[in-house]
């Protein structure tokens, strides 16, 4: 008899932005396979009797690599009946859960999926930044940042989103969000675009840096801004300093 891997979106950080489903799962789960990027505060709830086995991979800092973590999957569901496959935000954005999925169905294993909020759009609500705005943006693009431009062709079409996108939400795109902006003003975005970068987002210790693509690097370099933060490019990024104050959450 196999178990069965459920492969839950534990949210951007707060406990509270969990689904129920998901929290019920950590609380009766016998084995949890987590990421770096799940809060303290989350990892609270798991069942104190689970079996926890970190998987969790930062730039430079894999702790196995993710043929590894399927097959781990696959061996605790040969062992426990509830194994919980927990990733920061939503299994199946940037989050490579549609890779796991593959796996573990070609194992033979059942596998359900919990969905959770996604950072790109919980971080900038909490930061008081619509990402759509009827006077700024009808429209919004989720891209990945963690592409090296110049090491390689790049997959994203940063021309394409340029222009077809109002708003831009770039996931791990801060260590190369020097190219990531080169691309943008080649593709006809002006220098006085408003961007904003929230790191930690929804977590206690939320940081955000709001600037242009003309001078958020420098702005970068004098605040020692560091990853993990998802940037928010856009008019809508005008509405940051208006609503902040009366949308932080208590």
């Amino acid at each position: 008899m196999l178990g069965k891997v459920y492969l839950v979106g534990a949210g951007p950080g707060d406990p509270g932005l969990m689904t129920v489903k998901a929290k019920v799962l950590l609380e009766c789960a016998d084995a949890v396979v987590y990421d770096a990027l799940i809060s303290p505060a989350i990892l609270a709830i798991v069942n104190p009797h689970a079996e926890r086995i970190y998987g969790g991979k930062r730039r430079g800092r894999h702790s196995m690599h993710q043929d590894d973590i399927t097959q781990i999957l696959i061996d605790k569901a040969r062992e426990h009946a509830v194994v919980v496959r927990l990733k920061g935000g939503d299994p199946f954005v940037f989050g490579r859960g549609g890779e796991e999925l593959e796996g573990l169905i070609a194992a033979g294993v059942p596998v359900e999926v919990v969905p959770g909020v996604t950072s790109g759009i919980a971080a900038p609500a909490y930061a008081g930044i619509p990402l759509t705005h009827r006077a700024y943006s009808s429209s919004v693009t989720f891209v990945t940042g963690h592409e090296t431009t110049g090491k390689y062709r790049p997959q994203v079409d940063w021309k394409a989103i340029a222009a077809g996108s109002q708003t831009i939400v770039v996931y791990m795109g801060v260590r190369n969000l020097p190219n990531i902006i080169d691309e943008l003003l080649a593709a006809g975005k002006s220098e006085s675009t408003p961007i904003a970068l929230i790191r930690w987002g929804t977590r206690p210790e939320q940081e955000e840096l709001a600037g242009t693509l003309g001078t958020i690097v420098e702005l970068m370099a004098q605040t020692g801004f560091e990853a993990p933060a998802v940037a928010v490019i856009g008019e809508v990024v005008q509405m940051y300093g208006t609503l902040k104050a009366a949308s932080t959450p208590t």
